[in-house]
């Protein structure tokens, strides 16, 4: 069995950091005030957010090695898993953490809109790389969380504590769409990639075996997590990347048209649907006619 250490609530990763526990939901944990630990793989039952101020080599995720230049952050949803277990490396942490339990933003703003940061689900090698003016309204957001951490509690604390969680968020969805414009060589690589992925694809008996590619499948082939995958494609295209795959479908499908031999459901079963009424449906709501009505129309 693989050995994980799992921190199950915020007291026990300040424990493990050294940091005073001054609310049981919630914490801005400074990693520098840590012993220096082994090297290994961690799980947290909890949202958290690192800060790397530092390059460090401390953080694995999966089997990615991702070395953190100074003002990045990484994101990890509840259960994610990340480092290596090496016996004999040991490390000093470096930089901030943000913790926070699933209960402290139940029945929030933010607890309804959690859905809406994307990058919590995103890989490690997708991380948000901040200026220097961006890391101090980061560093502004972490001081406002803490001055009410460390304010008596009341019945304000708990609105105000996810406020301010919800303010730095905000503020990544921003940095991360300035991320998605000044890398933008990048990302047009990506389209130019997932469209040669899909006419590869469908030049092959794929679709006959395999079926239909769906957008999980397309981001694994270009080593990109879904959701960091999907958020490319809508800036570059304005399509989300599943109206991208039937955009495909369509053109393939319009070819295949001018085969008079083929029946609408051959067309269907060699495009990888698995039932030709799922195909006519689809071609009518992007075409506009049904799949016969356009072959007679050409």
């Amino acid at each position: 069995m693989e050995n994980i250490l799992t921190f199950n609530n915020i007291s026990e990763y300040n424990s493990f950091n050294k940091q005073e526990t001054l609310h049981p939901l919630v914490s801005i944990v400074d990693l520098s005030n840590a012993d220096p630990r082994q090297s290994r793989r961690m799980s947290y039952n909890f949202y958290t957010v690192f800060l790397k101020q530092l390059v460090c080599g401390d953080l694995r995720y999966g089997l990615n090695n991702y070395d953190y230049q100074e003002g990045t952050l990484i994101f990890l949803a509840p259960g994610q898993v990340i480092g290596e277990n090496i016996p004999e490396q040991y490390y000093q942490p470096q930089g901030l953490a943000l913790v926070f339990h699933q209960d402290l933003i139940h029945g929030s703003n933010l607890g309804r809109h959690m859905g809406d940061y994307n990058f919590f689900s995103y890989e490690v090698r997708e991380a948000l790389h901040i200026s220097e003016q961006e890391k101090q309204i980061v560093l502004d957001c972490f001081s406002k969380i803490t001055f009410e951490l460390k304010h008596s509690i009341d019945k304000h604390s708990k609105k105000l504590v996810a406020a301010n969680i919800e303010l730095f968020l905000d503020y990544c969805i921003r940095f991360y769409d300035r991320q998605f414009i000044t890398r933008d060589n990048v990302h047009r690589g990506f389209v130019e990639k997932f469209e040669a992925l899909l006419n590869d694809y469908f030049a092959s008996d794929k679709p006959q075996n395999d079926g239909l590619p769906n957008v999980a499948y397309c981001a694994d082939k270009l080593n990109l997590s879904t959701n960091y995958f999907g958020d490319v494609i809508k800036k570059e295209t304005g399509k989300t990347a599943l109206e991208f795959i039937q955009m495909k479908i369509m053109d393939v499908a319009k070819e295949k048209m001018f085969e008079p031999d083929k029946t609408v459901n051959e067309i269907a079963y060699e495009l990888g649907f698995k039932y030709p009424q799922h195909f006519s449906r689809l071609f009518k709501q992007r075409v506009g006619f049904t799949p016969n009505e356009y072959r007679n129309l050409n």
